[in-house]
């Protein structure tokens, strides 16, 4: 099964987010910043691109989907 993601930078992240609904600090703590590389993927789990890898830092909940879409403009891909 391949998984479809949308990617944004720590900026937009944090715009695409309501209060609450994840623990910044645990974002902080991971190495994310408004320059990072993530994705998200349709079960709002976050990943930040490291060097060589993707890691798994957080999760978003709720209806994210039209506020991500919509913030950056992008749809699902592989």
């Amino acid at each position: 099964m391949k998984l479809h993601f949308i990617e944004l930078t720590g900026k937009t992240l944090l715009d695409v987010v309501n209060e609450g609904e994840i623990d910044l600090k645990q974002l902080h703590d991971a190495g994310v910043c408004g320059d990072s590389i993530l994705r998200i993927n349709k079960h709002g789990e976050i990943e930040l691109r490291c060097r060589a890898k993707w890691m798994l830092v957080g999760g978003l909940i709720g209806n994210f989907e039209e506020r991500l879409m919509k913030l950056t403009g992008l749809d699902w891909a592989e």
